[in-house]
């Protein structure tokens, strides 16, 4: 199952609105013979991929996946019948499908005399690369990351508005790996303006990655013709509100799933006093500023009880800057 998580990770961010699931299929002598992972909307399914691989040596043998087999006809055939036609023995999944027109599958498979059990390596999956999918599924929203780089005293510019580079390259790098694994990345125009942010997933030569999340930039202000996020490198799509609920049911209209927040401050503090932000990504560098803007804008926070409440779920170190990952706290949170 290990396995097939990995396989999983690989292809987070290619196949929204579907969930990016792994599989791994063992012959009966417990050798790995297929490996397989959901290709980009319309094509087979993480199962079918493994089944390919694994031709005949998949009869009498053990399929490993990360997501509950489907048990419906979409696009492509149930994931539960090509695994029972294929003869495999035995089913083991991670996590149960909570889409109601998918689900099934797992009973599908028992009726036919196949071996299932669920529940393997679930909370590795259900918080990593299907966190997202899950989340909009249950929610009928994207999942948002919000990512930030500040000081130690919380700000993310210098009082003349200069940012770069408050975070060291391991951050910056990790950085365009987040982005290379989200369907949209969201900026404010007052960041697009200021920085002349680009918004697009580079290497560590500088060069663009060969997939581009859609840009989305949000606000009243227009953006002049000039600005790097309207060259073709990537989509950009604008939207002409501020709010948060606007901006991602436009999303979600186009298939988008998972989306990363990164500025600026307004439109961070929009989305969290909305309730709409769903993990939050920090990086916090050792340095100190003493007078610049803050990482988060006016959040409807008034008196200290109103305090948005947060779980840490991690913190790490990121070269020299210190990472730390966070949802919100029981009761916390928007639809």
């Amino acid at each position: 199952m290990a396995a097939a998580l990995a396989l999983s990770e690989g292809v987070r961010g290619t196949t929204s609105p579907n969930p990016p699931v792994g599989a791994v299929i063992v012959d009966v002598g417990g050798e790995v013979v297929g490996r397989g992972a959901t290709q980009p909307p319309g094509g087979p399914h993480a199962e079918v991929m493994a089944l390919r691989e694994a031709g005949e040596r998949a009869r009498g043998g053990t399929a490993y996946v990360t997501l509950e087999p489907c048990g419906h006809q979409g696009r492509t055939p149930p994931c539960a019948q090509t695994l029972r036609d294929a003869g495999v023995a035995a089913v083991r999944y991670a996590v149960t499908d909570p889409n109601p027109p998918a689900a099934g599958g797992a009973e599908v498979l028992r009726a036919a005399g196949v071996d299932v059990v669920g529940g393997l390596l679930a909370d590795e999956v259900a918080g990593g690369p299907l966190r997202a999918w899950l989340h909009s599924v249950r929610t009928g929203r994207p999942h948002v990351t919000w990512k930030y780089a500040a000081t130690l005293d919380g700000r993310v510019a210098a009082a003349d508005r200069t940012s770069r580079w408050i975070s060291g390259p391991e951050s910056r790098a990790e950085v365009h790996r987040i982005r290379a694994a989200a369907d949209a990345v969201v900026a404010g125009t007052g960041t697009v303006l200021v920085d002349d942010a680009w918004l697009t997933v580079r290497g560590a030569d500088g060069d663009l990655a060969d997939r581009q999340p859609l840009r989305v930039v949000v606000g009243a202000r227009e953006i002049p013709g000039t600005a790097r996020v309207l060259d073709d490198a990537a989509p950009t799509l604008q939207l002409h509100t501020h709010d948060p609920r606007e901006v991602l049911a436009a999303l979600a209209e186009r298939g988008v799933v998972d989306v990363l927040l990164e500025g600026g401050p307004t439109l961070a503090g929009a989305f969290a006093g909305a309730g709409m932000i769903d993990r939050i990504v920090g990086y916090v560098a050792p340095a100190l500023l003493g007078a610049g803007p803050t990482a988060l804008g006016p959040a409807g926070v008034s008196t200290i009880t109103e305090a948005h409440r947060w779980r840490v779920e991690g913190v790490t170190m990121s070269g020299d800057d210190v990472r730390i990952t966070a949802v919100p706290a029981a009761g916390e949170g928007g639809p």
